[in-house]
């Protein structure tokens, strides 16, 4: 069958998979264009360096679907010859899985995680691993095992972290879509950084075994998609109880009971009730932050003209005090990753032996943070405790804001500056433990939240709108996100990558 007639760059699931019914296109010849994609604009031309690595086997698993369906006439399921792109902390275990560092380069776990399971079972394609930074403890795209990973939309300027890859590789169309991880908001940086969907699901709905911990009740995996349809289709598959994961047993709560895409309605900014965080914008007279405003003031502006009201400004009581008690990557992450590593037969078996030997990349400054200061025992830790029972009255807070102005959710910037430089980055300007982003707020709380393409600025760099929503309120976050995207469709692929077709 023909592979050349049907335009891979932002394709949609649904759009290729019209083109495999109509023969059009085959899954095998779709992974062959996106592999040459790879090796044209990732490892040459602009070396995004987003790709850490390539599935050798893509191209045989493509060609078995393929067959198949021939015979069958059925897809195989919901994600049928679809090329996936995952995160390199996401353990796969016919894939090397470095979590980012060097330390385990070429490491190979022994089995799946439920995410990976899961995307298998519904027919996807592992098409390849991202680059990230060390055991995701980075907003931006350095590694010690692979380097730097470039912005697509500015090669001089970084793609966000600590899902670098993931956001790069699909915003320059590597890949059909992709899956990021979320603690403190990394799915969510590096879509706003690169123009894309990005959904924080409410901890639990999404199983976290075999990915590496940040903190582990904040953690989550989830899809990064150019749309919020893919995004819908992704969290139909990846949705789900897990029992080596006990946390799912919150999907016992989840408000959907059919298909994520039921809540996709174009009007679905109609009537709704939207608050505005004035706290959560940065300082006009910052030349970094200014720009941001502008989209964000524009986006506001849209929502009203398709019928939301805009309540502007609501509050959140004691907000920056609240971050501060709520935060906990210094005093948990290594505890976590320790047990973590000590469960697998790995080359490195604790944080201190990471260090020690220095393998970390040199500006990761939280991991350092986590290294040095970070206790390995927490169970008599009273400020542990004190901090964990604070994000549930910082939940409170939020809910209380919902229930006062009758929200159907609040939105600000998901970073109040554009993205930053690899120079301002490698000069110390903006570092993880104090970069100016909003993401946290959603993490911290234990809510739900997405970021939405806003538009651009005007030097051209993506600008993403976030949404945060009360937790298990996936389908409010979808319906609002949905409405806005059809109302502006302010997702547009780089220059830096274009069509390779004749």
């Amino acid at each position: 069958m023909g592979n050349t007639q049907h335009p891979i760059e932002e394709a949609t699931i649904d759009q290729l998979h019209r083109a495999f019914e109509a023969g059009t296109l085959t899954s095998e010849g779709l992974v062959d264009r996106y592999l040459e994609r790879i090796d044209t604009y990732d490892r040459g031309g602009p070396e995004l360096n987003s790709i850490v690595t390539v599935n050798e086997t893509a191209s045989e698993r493509a060609a078995e679907l393929d067959q198949t369906f021939a015979e069958t006439g059925t897809f195989a399921g919901p994600l049928h010859g679809i090329p996936v792109l995952v995160k390199d902390h996401v353990e796969t275990r016919d894939l090397a899985t470095t979590y980012g560092s060097e330390a385990f380069d070429g490491y190979l776990p022994e089995t799946d995680a439920d995410v990976i399971r899961r995307l298998r079972d519904a027919g996807a394609i592992l098409l390849a691993k991202t680059t990230m930074p060390d055991w995701a403890t980075s907003w931006f795209g350095f590694s010690s095992v692979s380097g730097r990973t470039k912005n697509p939309y500015d090669l001089t300027r970084d793609p966000g972290g600590s899902s670098s890859g993931t956001g790069s590789a699909v915003a320059a169309n590597l890949g059909t879509v992709g899956i990021g991880t979320d603690c403190g908001g990394s799915i969510r940086v590096p879509a706003s950084f690169d123009n894309l969907v990005g959904i924080r699901v409410t901890p639990g709905l999404i199983s976290r075994t075999g990915m590496s911990p940040l903190v582990s009740q904040q953690d989550t995996a989830g899809p990064m998609t150019r749309t919020v349809r893919d995004t819908a289709k992704l969290l139909d598959v990846l949705v789900g109880y897990d029992e080596r994961d006990t946390l799912t047993g919150q999907t016992e709560l989840a408000a959907v009971h059919g298909s994520y895409t039921n809540s996709l309605l174009a009007d679905g900014l109609n009537d709704a009730r939207i608050g505005v965080l004035r706290d959560g914008f940065g300082d006009d007279e910052n030349p970094a932050a200014a720009p941001v405003n502008e989209v964000i003031e524009r986006a506001l502006t849209t929502m009203e003209n398709v019928g939301a009201t805009v309540l502007d400004p609501v509050e959140i009581p004691r907000l920056a005090e609240s971050l501060e008690d709520t935060m906990l990557y210094i005093l948990q992450s290594k505890r976590d990753l320790n047990e973590f590593l000590d469960d697998r037969d790995g080359p490195v078996d604790s944080v201190d032996e990471l260090y020690e030997n220095g393998q970390y990349h040199d500006l990761l400054d939280l991991f350092i943070g986590f290294a040095e200061d970070g206790p390995t025992d927490l169970s008599d830790h009273l400020d542990y405790w004190k901090r964990r029972n604070a994000q549930q009255t910082f939940q409170q807070e939020i809910l209380n804001v919902f229930a006062s102005h009758d929200l159907d959710a609040i939105v600000y910037p998901d970073v109040q500056v554009v993205p930053p430089t690899e120079r301002e980055i490698r000069d110390g300007k903006y570092e993880t433990m104090t970069f100016a982003t909003n993401t946290i707020i959603a993490s911290q709380s234990l809510c739900s939240a997405v970021s939405i393409p806003a538009g651009f600025t005007d030097d051209g760099l993506p600008v993403g709108i976030e949404l945060l929503a009360r937790p298990f309120d996936e389908p409010t976050l979808l319906k609002l996100g949905y409405s806005f995207e059809q109302a502006t469709e302010h997702r547009q692929p780089p220059e830096t990558a274009p069509s390779l077709s004749e």
